[in-house]
């Protein structure tokens, strides 16, 4: 597996893991996500902020990640501190083909390798209440469930915060 920064010519790729893991998640009852997001826009602006990772496997695109040090304001309703910068996971994302080969890890890993590189010892993510799969994945990797939080983008949702310290 090699994980790398996204380019442009990634997009169609990422988008083809969009479409097969938005119906699934649905149908889940995660409703996370949806025909309008993430989208294509979206993953451009990840790429122009050199934000957008994506993990290969066997020469073809198996997931991505967004690792951002953007928080949104509500983890402050968590108690978090959203003035400590920290690095933040979003639109995490792994083929429902390669599920179960530890992608989804690995990305997480390179967050965690993207702070030690920029010296942040904070790292964040949220997940939909109904995400089983990152609701079991984040403790196992670490992350410490911090609570519950509505997102304003999102409403109607809950959605669970967690974090990681790397200096303790």
């Amino acid at each position: 597996m090699k994980i790398r920064l996204a380019t442009s010519a990634d997009i169609p790729a990422i988008m083809q893991i969009i479409v097969e893991v938005v119906p699934m998640m649905r149908a889940s009852g995660n409703l996370q996500w949806d025909s309008t997001y993430p989208n294509t826009v979206v993953f451009e602006e990840d790429i122009e902020a050199a934000q957008l990772w994506v993990a290969e496997l066997d020469g073809a695109i198996a997931g991505l990640s967004a690792i951002t040090t953007e928080q949104y304001p509500e983890y402050a309703d968590v108690g978090l501190d959203i003035n400590e910068i920290a690095i933040v996971t979003h639109r995490l994302a792994v083929s429902p083909g390669h599920r179960g080969k530890g992608i989804a890890a690995a990305l997480m890993q390179q967050a965690e390798q993207v702070a030690i590189d920029r010296g942040i010892n904070t790292l964040r993510v949220d997940t939909n209440s109904a995400n089983e799969a990152t609701g079991k994945l984040f403790p196992k990797i670490g992350y410490r469930f911090v609570g519950e939080m509505n997102l304003h983008f999102r409403p109607g949702l809950r959605f669970y915060c967690y974090e990681k310290r790397l200096d303790q």
